[in-house]
This record gives structure tokens, C-alpha cells and sequence, in this order.
């Protein structure tokens, strides 16, 4: 009978082993970082990442290459940086020819689907099964829970291993879900990187309850899965996206616009906390690998950190790379501001060729044009009280001054100045930082074929208005 039960044990851990990690990714949209607890926050409810965190694994250095929403999407699922995708711009699709997790991962036996926001394209390059559920007016969380049942028991009853992305719309403006009532205005912490006024006070209180919101979700899927008996073989990743609307966010090169949070629970995994850099394109070779997809010399631009997680402390990359194009945006389509930066574990350096130039984007308008405070699009506007405060008070000039005008070149020691709000560019303590990040960049740039950045975004430049 011991031997028997021994037999049956091998033959079932076996089984087991040869499974194939079935992979649920839930992504926000327009989330900052710091909005979690997990990375600091102790005003913003976020239990169940949270604790997704304190019993898994910690992504401390996660950057996406552009912090805007279709850009970030193909870059993720296709592990392709935007320089060869084709997706610098705003609401840009990929080149025809673009793969991306489909393509890799249905040879292998398994169903992918996309669940809620999309905005990847064309088809072919991004051929997810794509599921019912998606709202920005209402609250999408029981559809999105309802939808992944029906698709995981589908998978399963074929017996097929399977990989769902699930893209919440929470937290991108206009603020319409979750319990403002949660939130007390005058009880929150501005963060340092913010300028406090009562205006920036409203909207994080209609923001966090959108965020608390998307973390309910996570909450949902990670029980359903466990109720299936699912979560001890499931990948299970919950990223922020980019950084939030407000400025210095999205739309930014700056460490709140393209540092993302990631948070994991990780089966087999032999740390509790990756802090390599990491490239979001590097996402899709780490999870294809998971699956045991050999990769191809020309599938992916990232890197595979499945070793890291398996607790390998060796650097990945040296470096991180970033990128925003000002045009192609509401209310600035032609708009010739690009903007490039290079980051290192230590420090950051931020290159604006147009430094002559102003960058702008939809939440930054009113504020340029010098008009009144008002909302917009149902969007609050948070820039334009700023400007009413600096008008008022000399100390806060600066910070609005650059909202829109930036130096040439940016340097930020992170590790004595994280939110980068002092300029070390012309710090002689640095020159040797700095030449050497300048020259890695220009480096890169001309490999990418964007050694001048402006004529790049010229090229991108259409022409044609969007009805």
C-alpha cells in the first residue's frame, strides 16, 4: 500500500510539474505607482495587491518606455520596444508585421484573450480572443468577473492551459467608479511631486476611489481562481500601467509617468522582491519562457527576468530607455516637443532636443492658455488651479514654469531624490554621471534610428484631424 501510495505520488507530482502555468495579468490604466500601499501609500485603499505583495513578489523597478496607453499596451504584449513597433505617438497601432503573446503562446496549446480595454492594434498583430466587458461610465468589475469565469471554465472543460489579460479602465479620467465617500479631501497627503490645492485635493479623492476600485477586482479574480482550485498553477500579475493624468504623470518622462508597479504571485518563484531594472517589453519573453516557448532570435526586444524571480540577483540591462512625443495629442496634434531619457539603477537623464519649444497635452491646456479655472471633459482642472496659486504665491513658479518648459537636459540623483525634483545638470559633482548617461543614450537613439528625436516626431505629425 506504501509503495502503491509513493507511486501515486511521483506519478501526480509529475503531472503537475509538466503542467503548463496557466497566466492571469490584470493591468489599470493611468495608475500611478505610489498609489499602492505596497509602495508607500498610507492614505489610498489597496488591501488585496497589498497582500498579493507580502505573500508573492515585488516589482521595484519596472519601467514602461512611454507613458501613454496604446503605446505601453503593444509594448507589453508584444515585448517589442515602440521604436520598432511604430507606436511612439498617442492612439498609434503597430506595423503590420508586429507578434505579440497570440502568436506565441496558442501553438503551444494555449487560449489567450484580451478582457476589457483594448486599444492595440491592427488585428493581426495582436489576434487575442476578445472578451465581453468593458465601461468607463460604470462600474465594469462584476461583468469582468462573470466574463473570466465563463472563459476559464471554457478553457479548462478543453483541458487547454490559459492566459487572460484583464484591462480595467479604473483610474483613467473621467473619475466615474468605486466610493469617493471612503476619502476625506482635507485628510490626504499630497505627495511632494504635486502642488496642494483644494482642486488636487477633489480629484485624489475621485481618483483613489477608482484605484481602490480596481484593487477590489483583484481581489475577485484572485478568489475565483482559488475557489477553481486554479491558483497554485496560475501566473498571477497585477500592473498600474503608467503614471496617473495629473501632471508630471502620464505624458512625462519623469519617474511618476513611466515607473509601473507590479506585483506577482508567482508559482515556484525563490525571492519575494525582483530589483533589477526591468523594461516592460521584457514582460511578454519572461511569461512566453514560463510557458516554455523557445524564442527566436527576432521575437522580442525585452529581456527574459524569469531567472530573477527564480532568484538570480544578476543585472538584467544596464539601463532603462523612455520616450514621449508631444504630437497626435488632443488639443496639441502638431505640437513638435519630444522628449527622450535614459535610466540607470542610480540616476536619470532626461533629453528635450525642442528645449526651446513647448510640451503640452489635453490636462495641461488650460493652464497654458492662462484661462480660468474650469472643468473640461468632465476632467478636473488641476494645472489651472496650480497657476492660480503661483500667481499668488512666488514659490510655487518654478514647479508651474515647468509644466510646460523644460531645460535641454534634466539630471536626478533618485536615490537622494526619487520624485526627481532637483535638477543636477549642472552639478560639477555629477559630470562624469552625466557625460557617460549622455553618451549611452545617443548610443541607443542611433541604434533605434532616432538619433534626432525631432525629426522623428515631425514624421509622426498627421495631418489629418480626427472627427
Amino acid at each position: 500500500m506504501k509503495i502503491f501510495l509513493l507511486l501515486l505520488f511521483l506519478i501526480t507530482g509529475s503531472l503537475y510539474a509538466s503542467q503548463k502555468p496557466n497566466i492571469v495579468f490584470i493591468l489599470a490604466d493611468d495608475m500611478n505607482r505610489d498609489s499602492w500601499g505596497v509602495y508607500g501609500n498610507k492614505d489610498c485603499k489597496t488591501p488585496n495587491i497589498d497582500r498579493i505583495a507580502s505573500e508573492g513578489l515585488v516589482f521595484q523597478n519596472l519601467y514602461a518606455s512611454v507613458a501613454m496607453c496604446a503605446p505601453f499596451r503593444q509594448e507589453l504584449y508584444s515585448g517589442r520596444s515602440p521604436w520598432r513597433t511604430g507606436t511612439l505617438a498617442n492612439h498609434s497601432k503597430s506595423t503590420a508585421d508586429t507578434k505579440s503573446l497570440p502568436h506565441y503562446l496558442k501553438p503551444l496549446g494555449y487560449r489567450v484573450a484580451l478582457l476589457g480595454k483594448s486599444h492595440v492594434g491592427p488585428q493581426q498583430a495582436y489576434p487575442f480572443e476578445k472578451l465581453k466587458g468593458n465601461s468607463k461610465d460604470n462600474d465594469a468589475n462584476d461583468q469582468f468577473l462573470a466574463s473570466s469565469a465563463k472563459f476559464i471554465d471554457s478553457a479548462t472543460s478543453e483541458q487547454k492551459p490559459f492566459c487572460l489579460f484583464i484591462a480595467s479602465s479604473d483610474s483613467h479620467a473621467p473619475f466615474t467608479t468605486g466610493d469617493p465617500s471612503q476619502y476625506s479631501a482635507e485628510a490626504l497627503t499630497v505627495p511632494t511631486y504635486w502642488i496642494d490645492t483644494p482642486v488636487m485635493r477633489e480629484a485624489m479623492v475621485q481618483y483613489y476611489a477608482e484605484v481602490s476600485n480596481f484593487d477590489s477586482l483583484v481581489g475577485r479574480i484572485e478568489k475565483l481562481l482559488k475557489e477553481k482550485s486554479l491558483w497554485e498553477n496560475t501566473i498571477f500579475m497585477v500592473c498600474s500601467e503608467q503614471g496617473s493624468q495629473f501632471p508630471f504623470s502620464k505624458w512625462t518622462c519623469y519617474n511618476t509617468g513611466l515607473h509601473s508597479g507590479m506585483v506577482a504571485h508567482w508559482p515556484g518563484a525563490k525571492t519575494k522582491q525582483v530589483d533589477q531594472l526591468i523594461a516592460l517589453a521584457d514582460i511578454a519573453p519572461t511569461l512566453a519562457e514560463a510557458a516554455n516557448y523557445t524564442a527566436q532570435e527576432n521575437d522580442f526586444d525585452g529581456l527574459s527576468f524569469l531567472k530573477a524571480i527564480q532568484g538570480d540577483k544578476k543585472e538584467t540591462r544596464p539601463f532603462v530607455y523612455g520616450a514621449f512625443t508631444n504630437c497626435n495629442i488632443i488639443d496639441n496634434r502638431e505640437r513638435i516637443f519630444p522628449i527622450r531619457v535614459i535610466r540607470n539603477k542610480e540616476f536619470t537623464l532626461i533629453y528635450n532636443p525642442n528645449h526651446q519649444g513647448i510640451t503640452s497635452n489635453v490636462t495641461l491646456t488650460s493652464a497654458l492658455e492662462g484661462k480660468e479655472l474650469k472643468k473640461k471633459q468632465n476632467q478636473i482642472d488641476i494645472a489651472s488651479s496650480w497657476v492660480a496659486l503661483a500667481n499668488k504665491n512666488k514659490k510655487y513658479q518654478s514647479r508651474v514654469h515647468q509644466l510646460n518648459k523644460r531645460p535641454l537636459y534634466e539630471l536626478y540623483n533618485r536615490k537622494l531624490d526619487p520624485y526627481e525634483l532637483n535638477n543636477q545638470i549642472d552639478n560639477p559633482e555629477y559630470k562624469a554621471q552625466t557625460e557617460a548617461l549622455k553618451s549611452a543614450l545617443q548610443k541607443q537613439l542611433q541604434t533605434l534610428g532616432d538619433g534626432d528625436p525631432i525629426d522623428t516626431e515631425k514624421s509622426l505629425v498627421k495631418n489629418k484631424k480626427r472627427k
